[in-house]
């Protein structure tokens, strides 16, 4: 197979800066061969390409199902999290008609219903903050954006089990929060069953507990249909295919946990990574504060969405530390040359969105959070790219987006907040993500007064 820029390191040296240091990895490759570079780090192929040019990436994802495609077992370092029914390991048909069937909820009236929902949440969570004491945003963000994901897919709003799937959930997510345990999904030699006190029993063991309540979920809305319902579990629960057949309990099992995972960490992480840049470069803070204000008492979801400079703060935290580093891995499926390298066919390429991301050529000074750069320019889908793209690209982009902007704003414009550390905050492998380190320490000062509802002094002459 071919294989254009090797590394002069030892695949198994690649393999674990990967898992340790995905960041050095990356940056260090990309020095060396900044457009593309053949990396040896396991996962889904023993080599695969790595690539970093956006016009390169445009001829790989403007040819989806042509020269390339986006087989679902490409995915296999996901498969002991989601399973095998999970939208990211269908392929094909039973892809294209699964995500035909779920786009609907996400885009459209469905999207513009979730804002008040996510406005009140995020206030009922950040109120149950103590002020003056430190906390990490990460679990702030991690609440609401699991409760959305709880009120959206499930229909859950309360309730003992709701609680449960949402504390096994978030334990399963924790336990891949270092370097040290995501190398069990990397390793597949590591992931052995030696009971509860060994790594990989014990996570099998919180995926079981997990497992077993959203199977009682299935069973009682089976048992119990309400066709008044409109979460997206429910109408998971609705749809037949040609023949007459609905989906099996094992297939809507792993589809829920895909969106427990993909759907709620990913954001989270996002919004807890705005906290930190806004807090980080207060003329930042100030300027989204005046947009913010300028809209008056309980402006419209839909119109903060809108917001310019909102919308460009977002913007630049997703491009300066990439939540998700690579997109889904395509094959060739003929031979065909790539920035003039010649690519046999079977060779696996990946879109590597960080360093896309970091290219000086693109965005000047990439290290410095700059949201006017995304006032300034338009950027391409295949210059930034912060959801993936092609057949394979995001299908909860539009929900992740007005959660954080939503959730930024509602932070912002009612409570003062304010870093409990002075210094930077540097990305860790989380799972198969990249996070910040130590969550983002923050204090919660209490709730915010406008300039212009603050009452005028008394004059004592």
């Amino acid at each position: 197979m071919s294989s254009p820029n090797n590394l002069r390191i030892s695949p198994f040296f690649q393999k674990i800066q990967w898992i340790f240091n995905p960041v050095g990895y990356m940056e260090k490759a990309a020095h060396q061969y900044p457009d593309l570079f053949t990396a040896s780090i396991g996962g889904f192929a023993d080599s695969f390409i790595f690539v970093q040019n956006p016009q390169a990436l445009q001829q790989i994802l403007t040819n989806d199902r042509k020269q390339f495609s986006a087989p679902g077992n490409l995915n296999q370092i996901l498969q002991p999290l989601v399973g095998n029914y999970s939208i990211f390991m269908l392929e094909g048909d039973s892809h294209k008609r699964e995500r035909k069937l779920l786009m609907p909820s996400f885009h459209g009236d469905r999207i513009q219903t979730y804002g008040q929902l996510i406005d009140k949440i995020t206030e009922q969570t950040i109120n149950r903050l103590p002020s003056d004491r430190p906390f990490k945003a990460l679990n702030l963000t991690q609440k609401i954006t699991i409760q959305v994901i709880m009120e959206v897919i499930f229909g859950l709003y309360e309730g003992e089990r709701c609680e449960q799937i949402i504390e096994k959930s978030r334990a399963l997510l924790n336990f891949m929060n270092s370097p040290l345990t995501a190398s069990l999904l990397f390793f597949r030699s590591l992931q052995k069953d030696l009971g509860m006190w060994s790594p990989w029993g014990y996570f099998l063991n919180l995926q079981k507990q997990l497992d077993n309540l959203l199977y009682t979920e299935i069973c009682d809305r089976r048992q119990n249909p309400d066709p008044k319902r409109t979460d997206i579990l429910s109408l998971l629960m609705s749809v037949k295919d040609e023949a007459g057949a609905g989906m099996t309990d094992r297939e809507l099992r792993d589809e829920l946990i895909t969106f427990l995972f993909a759907g709620h960490d990913t954001t989270a992480l996002a919004i807890a990574w705005g906290l930190y840049w806004i807090h980080r470069y207060p003329e930042v803070r100030q300027k989204l504060l005046n947009e913010l204000d300028s809209l008056g008492d309980s402006p419209d979801p839909m119109t903060i969405f809108r917001l310019p400079y909102l919308t460009a703060v977002c913007n630049e935290t997703l491009r300066i530390h990439s939540v998700a580093m690579l997109t889904f891995p395509r094959i060739a499926e003929q031979s065909i040359e790539l920035l003039g390298h010649k690519l046999d066919k079977g060779t696996i390429v990946t879109g590597c969105m960080y360093l896309i991301h970091q290219r000086e050529d693109l965005y000047p000074e990439p290290k410095k959070f700059k949201p006017e750069r995304f006032l300034e320019r338009q950027f391409s889908p295949f210059e930034f790219i912060p959801f993936g793209g092609g057949v394979r690209r995001c299908m909860g982009e539009a929900l992740a987006q007005l959660e954080m902007k939503l959730a930024l704003a509602t932070i912002l414009s009612r409570y003062q907040l304010e870093l409990a550390e002075n210094k930077p905050v540097k990305p860790q492998r989380r799972g198969v993500v990249l996070a910040p380190k130590g969550g983002v320490k923050m204090i919660l000062k209490g709730k915010r007064v406008r300039e212009e509802q603050k009452e005028p002094a008394l004059s004592l002459y």
